[in-house]
């Protein structure tokens, strides 16, 4: 059995649906009851309390691990979840981490998160690291002022990264949860391109079919709306890397295609398959 946490969000859900395809079985974990696949037990749990996850771990093999966003947060103890599934019998555990830890090693959160990486390296468990770095998800923010405006909002409209489709985040999970080759693994996961704000307006448009205007965002704005649904500092962390993305930042990386023997998604590819939640 394996255990997917974050079950309700972006990587959670398309997690889940490739392990059940794949006939594996699955405990899916959130912090409020969801609705789940048929066959699909659910746990409702919140990792700031790990001893809540005990019953979700009974009789599990694996975990993917994806912390929320109070997790990041200075003074949050996440690793004392990898030693809650040590001792409940877990033989493997999935890390989604973030690109990052290796871009900008020195960060609050970043630095956090490679100590949490390193605990699980040193656990006994078998083990592998995603590092993703932006998510093409992200551009749902927008959705509520695309339906009613027509208006994508955002900070430094002309800067790209490669952001990487949530969807590929879950395969490549999903193959490191079933598949013993990747143990020991780390993958650098991102889109197929660079792609800069005002070019993913112009992707959702193209998905509408219809015309969408650019508005950029100062940074004060956009801080004021990110730290509505994450830390404060996890939030200037990743407006300095949408700001001015260094070498590392911009750099395609192969790993989506070395886990799964396909090239990412693109973005246009990721907004025809949300096209709803914009209309």
């Amino acid at each position: 059995m394996i255990v997917v946490t974050g079950a309700t969000g972006n990587i959670g859900r398309p997690l889940t649906r490739a392990l059940t395809e794949a006939g594996r079985q699955v405990t899916t974990v959130s912090r409020h009851p969801a609705e789940v696949p048929d066959g699909v037990r659910h746990v409702v749990a919140d990792l700031a309390d790990p001893a809540g996850l005990k019953p979700a771990l009974d009789g599990a093999e694996a975990l993917f691990l994806l912390l929320s966003g109070d997790l990041h947060a200075l003074g949050a103890s996440p690793a004392d979840l990898i030693g809650e599934a040590a001792g409940s019998g877990v033989r493997r555990v999935v890390l989604l981490s973030t690109l990052g830890v290796v871009t900008r090693p020195f960060g609050k959160t970043r630095i956090a998160m490679r100590a949490l990486e390193e605990t699980l390296r040193e656990s006994g468990l078998e083990w592998s690291l995603l590092r993703p770095g932006g998510f093409a998800s992200n551009a749902l923010w927008w959705a509520e002022s695309v339906r009613t405006r027509r208006v994508v909002a955002a900070p430094f409209g002309d800067v790209g990264v490669p952001i990487v489709d949530p969807a590929d985040i879950a395969e490549v999970a999903a193959a490191c949860l079933v598949d013993d080759r990747h143990h020991g693994g780390t993958y650098e996961l991102t889109g197929p391109e660079v792609i800069t704000p005002r070019q993913q307006t112009e992707a959702i448009a193209g998905a509408l079919g219809s015309p969408v205007s650019f508005h950029e965002l100062t940074r004060e704005e956009a801080k004021a709306g990110m730290t509505r649904s994450m830390p404060a500092e996890l939030a200037d962390d990743t407006l300095d890397i949408l700001g001015s993305p260094n070498p590392a930042e911009l750099r395609v990386s192969p790993d989506v295609e070395r886990a799964l023997g396909r090239a990412p998604r693109s973005f246009a590819d990721w907004a025809a398959r949300h096209v709803a939640a914009f209309r």
